[in-house]
């Protein structure tokens, strides 16, 4: 049995297909045990810290933080059997992920090592895993390279006379082909060629999607030098010629002698779109576009919960545990949710059914420094109301400190988003993929109010109730809505007349 085993990045949760590395707990050289927890991944749900799958001596790390890796790479190796006397030379690691400094392994240290079993292998039908059958799935353009790339020998170029210089206006001088620069830099733009002289080097070398790209962006690939191989224009030089277009232009006239404004890539960020922030883009284009979307509105007199929850601060069995006016809403969801179950279900497309949930899954909506994620209390309609409390407070210190496991953000039915803590009245909020409703929550604020036939100074808030039309409609959701209304008008009433 080999001592060195390869621990590959796991499938973390519901056919995640990467994960970018943001720390290593450990280093080369460390001691490590059994479950330790060895480096900090963020996935498209949530940064979670992995676990050791052996104990032993880490001999390598194979990316370094910030780095994405697909499921299935190796992450470390790690030495099982330390005790044993040195290692081989090479043995601390596979040479598939050997950095550019690193020597080859020998054929005898590839064969002390273990790759990890089968965990965390890329899905069947995936794009460079394995295809049901055994054939290997991969999209056109994509996917590694079986055999190496020929071109075709082109006939009768080389030999061609050079045209008689009368038939043309300007002779054309022959051009060595520009040698292949890093896709990285950019490329340089050649001027403009004298109108009927073409390229001396003959037609641009470029794919057919780089040529409509081109057309689309209005690029003249004749002024163009190629930074990919034999001189071919890529889709970089495209978006770089664009790009030079666009802000050359726009530089503004200095005034009163002062240094002309420029508008470049020196005055823009670019943040890449990876992790929660791009599951929560997918998920919502998705969402938006799928369900039907119906918003409706209700301003609530909210000053009896207020009192409420001062009395509930001063009652013993809640003076340790951190209290907010979610609490109360939350807890009219739960009780409305009982009186009205249709607006807690599924539309499940795939067997024409609308699949009714009798348990609660309660999300939160929590703005973290990754993006906006939905965690939720398993069946919340089975708490207490101290026991709600406590859930709702561990659910958003957990999803701030960005520890949320994957699991809290799965299997929710039913979502409340607060945009009141940000001062804002209200809004319209879209679907979490596969809920019905979701409930926004604004805030609440000292308004002149009708009571009992008196203008007073009360305390009001307004709700926004979206759902899906299609299981949802009109009636069901404004009846819905009316509850949670009457229940934070009167929370202690409906706690006694509902319960």
């Amino acid at each position: 049995m080999s001592r060195i085993k390869e621990f590959t990045l796991p499938d973390l949760g519901e056919g995640l297909t990467e994960g970018e590395i943001l720390a290593w707990l450990v280093k080369v050289g460390d001691t490590i045990e059994l479950n330790q927890p060895i480096v900090e991944v963020e996935t498209a749900k949530a940064a979670v810290e992995i676990p050791a799958k052996w104990g032993g001596v880490v001999t390598r790390i194979f990316h370094e933080a910030g780095t994405t890796v697909e499921v299935g790479s190796p992450i470390v190796a790690i030495d099982t059997d330390p005790s044993a006397g040195p290692l081989p030379d090479d043995a601390s690691g596979s040479g598939a992920a050997a950095g550019p400094n690193l020597p080859v392994p020998s054929a005898e240290s590839l064969a002390a090592v273990e790759v990890a079993p089968e965990e965390g292998a890329v899905e069947p039908g995936l794009i460079g895993g394995p295809a049901p059958g055994g054939r290997t799935a991969i999209l056109v353009g994509y996917g590694p390279r079986t055999v190496a790339a020929k071109r075709r020998t082109r006939t009768g170029t080389a030999a061609a006379p050079p045209a008689p210089v009368a038939s043309a206006p300007v002779a054309p001088a022959p051009v060595a082909p520009a040698a292949p620069a890093p896709v990285a830099a950019p490329a340089p733009v050649a001027a403009p060629p004298p109108a009927g002289v073409g390229r001396a080097g003959g037609p641009v070398l470029a794919k057919p999607p780089v040529r409509k790209l081109a057309k689309d962006l209005g690029v003249d690939l004749f002024s163009l030098v190629g930074s990919g191989p034999m001189g071919s224009v890529t889709r970089d030089d495209v978006h770089a010629a664009a790009a030079r277009e666009i802000t050359a232009p726009a530089a503004v006239a200095p005034v009163n002698g002062a240094a002309a404004a420029v508008f470049d890539a020196s005055r823009e960020q670019r943040i890449p779109i990876k992790g929660v922030r791009k599951l929560t883009a997918e998920n919502m284009v998705a969402s938006a576009f799928t369900a039907p979307h119906v918003t409706e509105f209700l301003t609530v007199d909210v000053t009896r919960s207020m009192k409420s929850l001062e009395r509930l601060k001063s009652r013993p069995e809640f003076r340790d545990v951190r209290i907010s006016p979610l609490l109360l809403v939350a807890k009219a969801v739960l009780l409305a949710v009982k009186r009205h179950p249709m607006i807690n279900s599924t539309w499940a497309g795939q067997t024409n059914e609308i699949v009714v949930k009798d348990y609660v899954n309660l999300g939160i909506a929590a703005a973290t420094p990754r993006g906006l994620i939905v965690p939720n209390v398993k069946d919340a309609g089975r708490l207490t109301l101290r026991e709600l409390a406590e859930a709702l407070n561990d659910l958003v210190q957990v999803a701030k400190s960005g520890k949320t496991p994957p699991a809290d953000m799965s299997g929710g039915t039913f979502s409340i988003t607060n945009v009141g803590v940000f001062g804002v009245d209200t809004g319209t909020p879209i679907l979490p993929p596969g809920e019905s409703a979701i409930l926004c929550f604004g805030a609440i604020r000292p308004m002149p109010w009708v009571h009992k036939g008196k203008i007073k100074i009360r305390q009001v808030t307004t709700l926004g109730l979206s759902f899906d039309h299609r299981i949802v409609d009109g009636e069901l959701g404004s009846k819905f809505l009316r509850d949670i209304g009457r229940f934070l008008e009167d929370p202690e009433g409906a706690l006694l007349s509902w319960t």
